[in-house]
């Protein structure tokens, strides 16, 4: 068992949120932190990535029920400022645009990035599932 204090905040990446929405392997772990709606920010990013492959694969109904519990998270755009921090997450960690971009913003908003995606190991504020 994962033990959090209330004060953490945590970005879901967006294969988190489908694997989590399509019951695999890893829905409960990611479930564990996707249902503390109040801890997750979910950036506008994500909303796009995880609708557009849900409405695409799954159907619209899933892809509705997916942005109606991402809209009662926090939901934090990309600004400018997170985007210079992308720029230079990216160059210092050899992380793609969309994984600088997560990992940028879970940093802006002080919180964890929680991910599957073996390309974070070692960084900080990142937990791998």
């Amino acid at each position: 068992m994962i033990t959090r204090t209330g004060s953490e905040a945590f970005l879901v990446d967006s294969p988190g949120w489908l694997e989590y929405l399509s019951e695999d392997s890893k829905a409960a772990a990611f479930g564990h932190y996707i249902e503390n709606e109040a801890a997750v920010i979910v950036p506008s990013l994500v909303i796009y990535e995880v609708y557009r492959q849900v409405a695409r694969l799954r159907g619209k109904t899933l892809a509705d029920r997916f942005l109606s519990q991402a809209l009662h998270c926090r939901v934090v755009n990309f600004d400018e400022m997170t985007a210079v921090a992308a720029a230079n997450a990216s160059l210092e960690h050899r992380l793609s645009m969309p994984e600088a971009i997560l990992y940028a913003t879970a940093r802006a908003n002080q919180a964890q990035l929680v991910t599957s995606n073996t390309r974070f190991r070692g960084l900080p504020q990142t937990i791998i599932l």
